[in-house]
């Protein structure tokens, strides 16, 4: 048996090679699906007028169909997706729990909160909405550092508090919206389903951002967090800062997933199934399991919004309706083997 160590690199490099081939056909499957959405709405285009759109040469109203309104959609739901999956896959690789995403750690409650609290206080206004959410996502997150940090919490307490501060949070808003007016709570229902189409260029500029600084920093991280999955003696024992690498990818998760809650709603579930779907695909390295949990989730996210608007045709199907009823089955799923 061959044992040498240019075999094991030898083999390793085309383990990685076969990989990149899948994630090469995943982005052709993104570039069909993103093809599709163009053309896809209350305004039928086909993929003739699409091209001539996109290089500048279109006429009439197609080009602002395109560039105003189709375009920005799709690329949100795919950085939201990115974005998503990959706070999902840290909070699930530094907690070593297959349950952690944005929502079972109370984030996407809290931008709920926060959202709920700014219309009735200050009014229906955009940007006093946005940074109220995203103010209510980084005050749960807080507090669950804060506890993680002065109680020494193990990564099952912290989930604990987690799923502690979802229930507060929910029965807060639930709070604000018996207070609400009829105007108020329409405003705050519409809030919570979760929707690709409300923001401009600028705030999937500053989304894009973060996302990419996120994915930067997990990527450095990569091999720290496959020995920390070793288990966190293990983790200490080859050099790793275990407590700072949990405080730091805690937080670039929750900055990620706080400004794509505030900017876009409450999206359920992609945060926790694109990571598996990433998982079962190509295994526990995060060299690799860090851009296939962006490309699925970003996959995933782009999906549900342009089957929402085939089956509405307007668009007025929410994202987060539709990625809550593809969800929950895959959640049940992984609660089912969880206790297998």
């Amino acid at each position: 048996m061959n044992l040498h160590p240019t075999s094991v690199t030898a083999q390793y490099r085309r383990r990685v090679y076969r990989k990149m081939l899948l994630m090469a056909g995943l982005a052709t499957v993104g570039l069909f699906l993103t093809m599709i959405a163009l053309t896809q709405g209350a305004y039928d285009l086909n993929p003739i007028r699409v091209v001539r759109a996109l290089t500048g040469t279109a006429e009439g109203t197609t080009g602002v169909v395109i560039w105003n309104i189709r375009l920005p959609r799709i690329i949100a739901a795919v950085v939201v997706g990115w974005g998503l999956s990959l706070s999902g896959l840290s909070i699930q690789s530094i907690l070593k729990n297959p349950l952690g995403s944005p929502s079972t750690l109370g984030i996407s409650q809290g931008a709920a909160f926060g959202a709920a609290a700014s219309v009735v206080l200050s009014g229906a206004r955009v940007f006093s909405i946005t940074m109220a959410a995203f103010g209510g996502a980084m005050s749960a997150t807080l507090v669950i550092l804060l506890l993680a940090r002065l109680r020494r919490l193990s990564p099952e307490s912290v989930i604990l508090a987690g799923v502690a501060m979802s229930s507060l949070f929910a029965s807060a808003t639930v709070l604000v919206q018996y207070l609400a007016t009829e105007t108020q709570l329409a405003v705050i229902v519409f809030w919570t389903f979760g929707d690709v189409a409300r923001s401009g260029w600028s705030e999937i500029g500053l989304l894009t951002a973060a996302v990419v600084t996120a994915s930067v920093y997990l990527t450095v991280l990569r091999w720290d967090l496959n020995a920390l999955a070793s288990g966190e003696d293990t983790a200490k024992g080859l050099g790793v800062n275990v407590e700072r690498v949990r405080l730091q990818g805690m937080a670039a998760a929750a900055m990620v997933a706080a400004l794509a809650t505030a900017f876009h709603g409450v999206i359920a579930f992609v945060g926790l199934i694109a990571p598996h779907m990433a998982r079962r695909l190509i295994g526990a390295d995060h060299q690799l399991l860090v851009p296939f949990s962006a490309v699925l989730g970003a996959l995933l996210l782009l999906t549900a919004d342009t089957v929402g608007r085939v089956l509405i045709g307007s668009g007025g199907l929410p994202v987060g309706v539709v990625t809550s009823f593809l969800g929950a089955p895959m959640f049940l799923y992984l609660l089912m083997r969880g206790y297998r």
